[in-house]
């Protein structure tokens, strides 16, 4: 990655950190500035531009950003070489204020003595330095306060406005930043003008509608200087005021991801299937006696082998009722591919994208087949993500079934968007899938829906504080939660012997009408993704899973931790239920819903005795 004006490079990405952690709109720290990452149309790709095909994404992706056609391409390597052409990312220096690095000493009329520091814009720098009163040239840092709105905007606080408390002010006399204690407590914090004498608190901008900073401007440094536009709340129509941002916090940037697996579509390979013969045969079948004796036919039977009658049954029904495609979400169509197949999915090829094969389940306890449906190797797997957009203060909430839901406005990745920034790695996996009978059983029992009760009075007050409406994002329900919790405590299991660490296996949670299951995977642009070792260890994942349920009986914060309530505020845990760090949190990179939706009391027989695990109080 290049800095605008400047070469060589001062430093490198990963083209996926592009896509997760640095994309268009982030800020990155570099020797002696900041900068904030351009958007699409700051990326030079020359005569590298590598596309990616995946068109289920690409539909989905359309779908929501509301453009179509639209394109994946991955993030541009960088490439100095003036006669090849130049390629990489533009950077923009942002923020544009500095604190000099003077150690220098100011007393309050109180008596407390803070340690002060000029703070001045770039433009009375001299050659990139701070002049001080002996005209020595000082280093100087970035300010690590800016602020910005909940649709992304981004921009540098009016330090002159703030200070004075007026936004009209004429004074422009040299800012100090007094900082007392430690200078982690904004109250200890604050904005002096030497020429008038005004001082003011940081922690006055943080006070929620104080309207310290002013209205949004709309500023989006990452597309260039006049990328301005007029930002407008969607829910009230009014101009949103700006916050107080430090550019460092885990709340600065959060990235808008769509992941899908790469699958052969078992409904597209239905209807190829049933195009072949519909003309000439199927279209006369007025019922499926007549779409069996239709089958009997070496034509027709060689076309359609692999389908069920029920399934080519629905295909006719379809076409000749003029319905249109089911439009299927992203985790759907990949459930029911894993589960169509009766022995392989794909094919066994080094080129190939995508191949699987059914696991025997002869050797596994009574109490396992009992809930334990199909067990699938995945040899070998293709996943593609892709960048739609990003947020500042709260993230984008998907649903169960991996569709984002835009409960925040997203901020814009280009001025004219036609493309967005993917990545593909190629891994391996485990899918374990469980009988819906066995589901809907549990579900039943009064003691699971006592506790069901107890998690949604949690979601209801998580709901509640965070001011999203009911009807914006639903409870995920406790298939959900029981299938996310087992999956980190089988994640944790499975890394003490498969060769891979915890952070590397990733999850994938299926939890619908379609079916329920578990997809344990790795995805890595490099060797760790396809060693080998998540395959070899699916062929005894029962001894993995005795492990996980073992591991989830007991927390080293047990009692408290089994005991916690999830409406319980003083915590601010309302989307555990006997989860903490010494059980079921993970790396959040491995999971798929940032360490939220967790209890494993839906698992297995804690302390508490609640009874109302999924499988039996004695081992497997």
């Amino acid at each position: 990655m290049r800095a605008k004006g400047q070469q060589p490079p001062t430093g490198e990405i990963r083209q996926s950190q592009i896509i997760s952690t640095y994309g268009p709109g982030s800020m990155v720290d570099l020797p002696d500035k900041s900068v904030i990452i351009g958007g699409l149309n700051h990326w030079l790709f020359g005569e590298q531009k590598k596309r990616i095909f995946e068109e289920r994404l690409e539909e989905r992706v359309s779908q929501l950003l509301g453009v179509s056609p639209i394109a994946l391409y991955e993030p541009p390597a960088s490439n100095q070489e003036v006669m090849s052409g130049r390629t990489g990312i533009r950077t923009f220096m942002f923020p544009a204020w500095f604190v000099a690095q003077v150690e220098d000493r100011w007393r309050s009329p109180t008596g407390k003595e803070y340690r002060t520091r000029p703070l001045l814009p770039w433009n009375r720098l001299v050659s990139g330095k701070y002049l001080d009163r002996d005209r020595k040239k000082r280093p100087v840092v970035p300010i690590r306060f800016v602020q910005a709105c909940v649709n992304g905007h981004i921009s540098d606080v009016e330090w002159y406005a703030f200070v004075h408390q007026d936004f009209q002010t004429s004074c422009r006399g040299q800012l100090w930043l007094d900082e007392g204690g430690t200078g982690s407590d904004f109250a200890d914090i604050f904005v002096r003008c030497e020429a008038c004498g005004t001082r003011r608190p940081l922690s006055d901008a943080t006070i929620p509608n104080a309207k310290s900073l002013g209205p949004c401007q709309g500023m989006r440094p990452w597309l260039g200087p006049n990328a301005r536009e007029k930002c407008v709340n969607p829910d009230t129509g009014k101009t949103p005021q700006n916050r107080l941002l430090v550019r460092s916090a885990s709340n600065a940037y959060f990235s808008q991801i769509l992941n899908v697996i790469s699958l052969p579509n078992a409904d597209e390979r239905l209807r190829d299937a049933v195009n072949k013969v519909y003309e000439d045969y199927l279209q006369y079948a007025e019922d499926i006696e007549e779409l069996c004796r239709e089958r009997r036919k070496e034509r027709v039977a060689n076309a359609l082998e692999g389908f069920s009658d029920a399934a080519v049954w629905e295909e006719v029904e379809r076409r000749k009722s003029g319905r249109p495609k089911q439009d299927k979400t992203i985790k759907q169509i990949e459930i029911e591919t894993l589960l169509s197949q009766p022995d392989a999915i794909g094919e066994d090829k080094p080129e190939g994208d995508f191949y699987a094969r059914n696991r025997d389940l002869k050797g596994l306890e009574k109490e396992l087949k009992e809930r334990v449906e199909r067990i699938v190797l995945v040899h070998r797997l293709r996943e593609v993500s892709a960048l739609v957009g990003f947020t500042r203060f709260e993230p984008a909430i998907p649903d169960i079934d991996g569709e984002l839901k835009l409960n925040v406005t997203p901020a814009a990745l280009d001025l004219d968007l036609s493309w967005v920034p993917a990545i593909e790695n190629k891994g391996e996996g485990i899918f374990l899938s469980f009988r819906p009978e066995a589901i809907a059983s549990w579900l039943a029992r009064e003691s699971v829906k006592e506790r069901g009760r107890a998690l949604h009075k949690g979601f209801e007050v998580w709901l509640k504080c965070k001011g999203i409406a009911p009807n914006q994002f639903g409870f995920p329900g406790l298939p959900y939660i029981m299938l996310h919790s087992l999956s980190h405590l089988l994640i944790t299991a499975l890394s003490l012997e498969c060769g891979y660490s915890a952070s590397a296996i990733r999850e994938r949670i299926y939890a619908g009408a379609s079916g329920y299951g578990i997809l344990l995977y790795t995805g890595s642009s490099g060797s760790e993704g396809t060693l080998g070792g998540l395959v070899q260890e699916g062929r005894r994942i029962e001894e993995h899973l005795a492990s996980a349920l073992d591991m989830g009986k007991l927390c080293s914060n047990d009692p408290v931790c089994a005991g916690h309530k999830p409406d319980e505020t003083y915590e601010e845990r309302f989307l555990h239920g006997a989860a903490c760090h010494g059980c079921l949190l993970i790396a959040e990179t491995c999971c798929e819903r940032r360490n939220e939706f967790l209890d494993r009391a839906l698992v297995v027989e804690t302390v508490e005795g609640l009874d109302a695990a999924f499988f039996p109080t004695s081992g497997l």
